[in-house]
């Protein structure tokens, strides 16, 4: 068994504890009046022989923390004591006049967007008192480029396969005049469309949109019904003749004369409607070629595309 001893330990007045089993008796903590404020503590503890290099590490290092404090004091006055950072990119970053010009453009692209959704909806609209008052206006904006044609949807898709053909009357090298055959101008354009993976738009729309440009401005009898009637007559002969400009006829086209065959199509074999598949023909007058039917022509076609915004 351990015994006491009731000698102190020195300066502190406390008695020494019991040694337990041989073993010597720990040592109490200093009092709290003894103890020291811990980096005068550190201070105060003797450094042992050879411990300059600690010492030299310690002062560089509070050196070093010093300089990083004052460089990042200095980084902090650079960032934060400039001012706002500016714009980095985009319309804000570009001058007053550039920006003026930026956005005087983009309110005239806005503006003609605005104008053609209106024009478009119109056109499309049913009659209205805005689209009888300002029919030729919008059509103007409309035609050629816009047109807007829903035959492909209900209630009336377009089930007809319609031919359009045009024979030629010439003048021969030698002074005469032969007329030629019917040629199918649809025809060609289904040969070069059949296999062709990327076909032309002129060869899959021209000559079908020119017809029906001039079939809703002409009665059954080829005659006008509008002012768009001229400009129609002029598209197709033009459609023709340069069609005809491709082959060797053996003269020089000096009229011309086109059809159509209107053929509908035929039921399927499990549908009990009964259709005529008999073609219908709409025959046009002969059509004398002016200078400016003729590819590259010139001479009437302004004055009839002035006559045509009229």
């Amino acid at each position: 068994m351990g015994s006491y001893e009731n000698e102190s330990v020195e300066g502190t007045g406390a008695l020494r504890s019991p040694a337990v089993d041989g073993r010597p008796p720990e040592a109490p903590p200093h009092p709290p009046e003894q103890r020291k404020p811990w980096p005068d503590a550190i201070l105060a503890t003797p450094a042992p022989q050879g411990s300059g290099r600690e010492d030299t590490d310690t002062d560089t290092d509070t050196d070093t923390d010093a300089d990083g404090d004052a460089d990042s004091g200095a980084g902090a006055g650079a960032g934060g004591g400039g001012g706002p950072a500016g714009p980095s990119g985009g319309v804000l970053a570009l001058s007053p006049v550039y920006r003026a010009v930026a956005g005087v453009s983009l309110a005239l692209v806005a503006g003609v967007a605005c104008v053609h959704i209106a024009m478009v909806f119109l056109h499309v609209a049913p009659s209205n008192t805005v689209t009888k008052r300002h029919g030729e206006t919008i059509g103007a904006w409309i035609y050629p480029e816009f047109e807007q044609n829903w035959k492909l949807f209900a209630p009336n898709p377009l089930q007809q396969n319609i031919a359009v053909q045009v024979k030629a009357e010439i003048r021969t090298r030698e002074g005469g005049r032969e007329t030629t055959g019917w040629i199918n101008l649809t025809a060609q354009d289904a040969e070069a469309i059949r296999g062709n993976p990327l076909p032309s738009h002129i060869h899959q729309n021209e000559l079908r949109r020119g017809w029906d440009f001039f079939l809703n401005a002409h009665d059954d009898k080829g005659r006008a019904t509008g002012p768009r009637g001229r400009l129609s007559e002029s598209y197709v002969r033009r459609i023709a003749m340069l069609r005809l400009d491709r082959q060797d006829l053996g003269g020089s086209v000096e009229r011309i004369r086109m059809r159509s065959l209107t053929t509908t199509v035929e039921a399927p074999p499990w549908s009990e409607e009964k259709t005529d598949t008999r073609p219908v023909e709409r025959l046009m007058p002969w059509w004398t070629v002016t200078p400016a039917d003729r590819p590259g022509g010139e001479g009437e076609a302004p004055a009839r595309r002035a006559e045509a915004r009229r």
